[in-house]
């Protein structure tokens, strides 16, 4: 077995969002017109190259290939072994399809990706987290649960990570349990571009984004075809036949290959498993994408489901009814001390008053103890997901304000549900470009009281103003003079969880919105403290428990969508928890 092909490889590097350039090869297609392409995902330790025989033995003439070598790996730049997040590089997965689309000519619905091993999990990953509208996925033992064989060893490297920092563990898997192929090992263990050390913050976020994505599941409807290796010494088996049944695929498929060591797509006898795998891609071609609708998903399915689970009452005699007894009044006892808790108590963990001061992060209290618990308040991981949040809006606030400038047309920005407008204003504020108007509505009169105060503080009264009005009133947003070119709903639709008010809602923003138009819309499909959210906390609405149904982005995307905006662009902060996405208002 050989890395060659027949097919002559352009060497090619793209540009990453922090100014990273890595390297990946391009095969391009040899038929008379190029159908689609096929995206190749190594594993971990591993390159681009040592996938490239694929391209010859899936024998797809009319398909281009693409193999990247993940940033510190093979001949990308980079500390070996090294990304400065797990995040990061399911970041930089959509960077790649995104820079195949605009220098390539492919459309993201004419791809289709086999990935393998660590590879596997980043795609799942991005899968889920990004919802892309790819043909297919090929996922090949994934890697989920890693064996570490030693005991307690996830804990150990995590606790360890935290007193030492930043840290490389070597390999310990030799070759010879990855593959029964002897060129193939011979080639592993000479080859001078394998990566063997990874760092630690890469190995724990990977445990972190498999138990999530295993655990949500449903939340992927692309067509997924999964390979298990019968024989792997490397990663478990369970949590690979747990993502497939829990997938919220209409189309999938799963083949165990029996006696096939962890290197699945590098096996001596991987024909039969790679000709299952062109036929897939075959079929996600010839046949017409039929995509799950999720637009219904508040009545039925796993969120749904969850919701109601968490609106349920548990018995004070329950331990756990008891324990959460005893959360709330701790928080209760923190209240009296710490600024922020107390804020909570009085408007509501959800109010636009407590986010305004999650954004402020300034920990306040009535002592040194009450600091330290608002410290400690402020540093919960729903707080820092929230100021990562705003700083995607503002980021993608002025990203397309720059494209409308682009356009020669005017910025009149509309925020539906504004809280006290500190997001919008502060984007504003960092933009060179300039709105020419600035309209900020909110239903809550300390909202629009306080957010008013902000646009003088700011100093843009000349071109903001701020009005008490409904986010669910179609024909109020749709009258809305004048026509936003940009609008934003940021944390709203998450507090609700009705998709026919959300559609409603939706509805009004895309009759407001001009044709070419901008939106920026959040999305939470994945909080790792929803019981904790439901049990101990209190919403806006008249001290009521803050109940939350996550959305997945698939959900999300599908109701901007059907109010008339294609998404362009997403970002998603590190632990998968929200989301920021923009789209444009297509023609009428």
């Amino acid at each position: 077995m050989t890395n060659t092909t027949s097919r002559i490889a352009e060497e090619l590097h793209f540009q990453t969002h922090d100014g990273e350039s890595l390297f990946y090869r391009r095969w391009p297609a040899t038929g008379a017109a190029r159908r689609g392409a096929v995206l190749l995902f190594h594993r971990g330790h591993e390159h681009g190259a040592r996938m490239a025989h694929l391209v010859d033995e899936l024998d797809l003439p009319d398909f281009d290939f693409y193999a990247w070598d993940a940033r510190g790996h093979g001949r990308s730049p980079g500390q070996r072994g090294y990304s400065p997040s797990f995040g990061t590089s399911v970041r930089d997965v959509q960077t790649f399809v995104q820079h195949i689309g605009a220098v390539h000519g492919v459309p993201e619905q004419d791809i289709h990706v086999v990935a393998q091993s660590v590879g596997a999990v980043l795609i799942a990953t991005w899968a889920h987290d990004y919802a892309p509208k790819v043909r297919g996925l090929t996922l090949a033992s994934p890697a989920f649960k890693v064996k570490l064989y030693v005991p307690f060893a996830r804990p150990g490297l995590a606790l360890m990570h935290k007193l030492r920092g930043l840290f490389f563990v070597n390999s310990y898997v030799k070759a010879k349990f990855l593959t029964h192929d002897p060129e193939r090992i011979a080639s592993y263990e000479s080859d001078p571009l394998i990566s063997r050390p990874i760092a630690v913050n890469i190995l724990l976020g990977l445990y972190e984004a498999a138990d999530r994505v295993v655990a949500d599941a449903n939340a992927i409807t692309l067509p997924v075809q999964l390979l298990i290796s019968g024989a792997d010494w490397v990663v478990h088996h369970k949590p690979q036949h747990q993502f497939f049944e829990r997938l919220g695929s209409a189309v999938k498929t799963k083949t165990e290959l029996p006696g096939f060591f962890h290197d699945t797509l590098g096996e001596k006898d991987r024909a039969p498993a790679v000709a299952q795998i062109r036929e897939f891609i075959l079929q996600r071609f010839d046949e017409p994408a039929v995509p799950v609708d999720r637009r219904e998903a508040h009545l039925s399915g796993d969120t749904a489901d969850e919701s109601r689970a968490l609106a349920e009452p548990l018995s004070p005699l329950s331990p756990r009814g008891a324990y959460w007894a005893m959360t709330r009044a701790g928080l209760k006892l923190g209240g009296t001390m710490s600024e922020g808790i107390k804020l909570g108590h009085e408007t509501g963990f959800d109010s636009g008053s407590t986010l305004d001061y999650v954004y402020r992060n300034h920990p306040q209290g009535s002592s040194c103890i009450g600091r330290s618990i608002d410290k400690t308040y402020l540093e919960s991981i729903g707080w820092r997901g929230i100021r990562q949040r705003k700083i995607h809006v503002e980021e993608l606030l002025r990203i397309a304000m720059e494209r409308l400038a682009e356009m020669h047309r005017e910025v009149r920005l509309m925020d539906i549900a504004a809280g006290h407008g500190r997001y919008v204003l502060d984007a504003v504020l960092a933009s060179p470009v300039k709105a020419s108007s600035i309209l900020l509505r909110d239903y809550s009169d300390i909202n629009v009281r306080d957010g008013r105060a902000l646009i003088a503080e700011k100093g843009l009264e000349d071109v903001a103003r701020f009005v008490q009005a409904d986010a669910f009133d179609r024909m109020s947003l749709a009258s809305v003079t004048p026509r936003p070119t940009l609008a934003v709903v940021s944390g709203l639709y998450e507090l609700f969880p009705d998709n026919e008010m959300v559609r409603r809602s939706l509805a009004g923003v895309g009759d407001a919105v001009e044709d070419r138009g901008y939106l920026v819309y959040t999305g939470q499909p994945w909080h790792p403290q929803l019981e904790m959210i439901a049990r101990a906390l209190t919403s806006h609405r008249q001290g009521e428990a803050w109940v939350m149904r996550r959305r997945t982005q698939y959900e999300m995307d599908q109701l901007v969508e059907e109010a008339g905006f294609r998404k362009i662009d997403q970002r998603v902060d590190e632990w998968g928890i929200f989301t920021v996405s923009l789209a444009v208002r297509t023609e009428r």
